[in-house]
């Protein structure tokens, strides 16, 4: 292809979507998973017989025990998808209402990937002790709670005090920094392979200190990267304690002014020119343009460098102009190019589970977990530079992962019950397939039709 043809291919989603989902009027909808064979029926459902699983639930709870909670209702496979909007893809502070398409999605990927019930919970709430609250108030009716595009530095104030709460007896997880960690460190797990590398040996770059920047500076780090190893890049350079607004960061962003004091042990001072030299690799997830990674940046990095450009929509350079340079493994976090790095694959796969062990918390281990087993997933089928991590077509990787994951929930204690590894995979295994069946026999009986327009030019 022609680069105009595979700029024009890029364009395509967008442009589908102009149509697609307006057809549809959203993507996602609740359907009843119980029999219904007559209105008689309603009387075990609903009044008088669901008196009955209430009285259950509330002896249950003042013996100390959650069992009936979760054999009586769905809570067991129900997670929040929590936003106020702040911070969404590429597009920044749009507002909750703007963000539902997103906050949908995730929900469909949810439930076809991983089986789990989702459901949008869009708030018009900014305030981090607001959000806090509404997590609190809300999460009798949820298995878990996902945060999602919420803006930095208060996205990072709201998930470490809920992991740190209490009070908070359900897992939250923030995807834009523990779920883009995982899949990056599965990634970079595996492009280490290829160029002959060590995670604690290799000096990298990370451009962008937002959200998903911090975390997966946090995550690599936990992994065995060491710090010092690391440069951070925000938009106004490299974080150190000589900067400018070093008073600032120390004041206003801990997080981001604890790489500033730990991270670039060598020293480095200046912008993305200087951090890049002698570099071994580069995750970016900065702003949505190409041209932020430049030819000149990889020609400064040591031999077959790595660069991972996951903004969205638009990678910080395309695949094609990375590869024109010489990067040895290059990546983005759009599936319509190789090697997508993309927490699609993490976080359906990890609450499941997390759900499936009704577990209290997440934690570093388990992200690092699933990051491992996905890598693995990848390596038994053969690396390439071109493929680094399953893609979301590969179904085996989805219950392998959420074995993974409750595999170290119940090693470390912070699972509720206890399941074998044949149990954890063979439920996994059919709630995803049921899933993905019921929507392919709703689609061949046109419950769900196909939209109008199958392709645009």
């Amino acid at each position: 292809m022609t680069r105009e043809e595979l700029e024009r291919k890029a364009e395509r989603p967008a442009k589908l979507a102009e149509s697609w989902h307006p057809f549809y009027k959203g993507k996602i909808e609740i359907i009843p998973k119980c029999k219904i064979e007559s209105m008689q029926d309603f009387s075990v459902w609903y009044s008088p017989g669901v008196a009955r699983s209430c009285t259950i639930i509330r002896e249950d709870l003042d013996k100390g025990s959650t069992e009936a909670l979760y054999t009586h209702t769905n809570k067991w496979n129900t997670v929040a998808v929590l936003s106020d909007g702040s911070r969404v893809l590429g597009l920044g502070d749009i507002g909750p209402e703007a963000s539902i398409p997103v906050m949908e999605g995730k929900g469909m990927l949810f439930k076809y990937l991983g089986g789990v019930d989702a459901f949008p919970l869009v708030v018009d709430a900014h305030d981090p002790e607001d959000i806090i609250k509404l997590v609190k108030w809300v999460q009798p009716a949820f298995g878990g709670i996902n945060l999602e595009d919420i803006s930095h530095p208060k996205c990072f104030t709201i998930l470490d005090h809920l992991r740190r709460d209490k009070e908070i007896t359900i897992p939250v997880w923030h995807d834009d920094q523990q779920g883009t960690a995982a899949i990056s460190l599965a990634a970079f797990y595996n492009a280490l392979k290829l160029v002959n590398k060590k995670l604690d040996e290799v000096k990298l770059v990370v451009l962008g200190s937002g959200a998903a920047g911090i975390g997966i500076g946090r995550l690599l780090v936990a992994a065995g990267l060491k710090i010092e190893n690391m440069i951070m890049v925000d938009s106004r350079g490299i974080l150190e304690p000589s900067r400018e607004d070093a008073d600032i960061l120390r004041s206003r962003f801990p997080e981001k002014w604890y790489f500033a004091a730990h991270s670039n042990g060598e020293g480095v001072s200046g912008g993305l020119n200087e951090a890049v030299r002698g570099a071994d690799a580069i995750i970016a997830t900065s702003k949505s343009q190409p041209g932020i990674i430049s030819h000149d940046h990889i020609s400064a990095m040591s031999d077959d460098p790595i660069v991972f450009a996951l903004a969205n929509p638009y990678p910080e350079i395309w695949p094609w102009d990375a590869k024109e340079a010489g990067v040895a493994v290059i990546a983005t976090g759009r599936s319509d190019f190789p090697n997508q790095v993309n927490n699609s694959l993490v976080f359906p796969a990890l609450f499941r589970g997390v759900l499936d062990v009704h577990a209290y918390t997440i934690t570093d281990g388990m992200a690092i977990a699933a990051a491992k087993e996905i890598a693995k997933v990848a390596e038994e089928k053969g690396l390439s530079p071109d493929y680094i991590v399953p893609s979301m077509q590969e179904s085996e990787v989805f219950p392998r992962e959420a074995v993974a994951v409750a595999e170290e929930a119940m090693r470390t204690g912070i699972a509720r019950i206890k399941k074998t590894r044949d149990e954890l995979f063979e439920h996994a295994t059919s709630i995803i397939q049921r899933t993905q069946n019921m929507t392919k026999l709703l689609m061949k009986e046109g419950i769900i039709p196909r939209p109008p327009v199958e392709d645009i030019d």
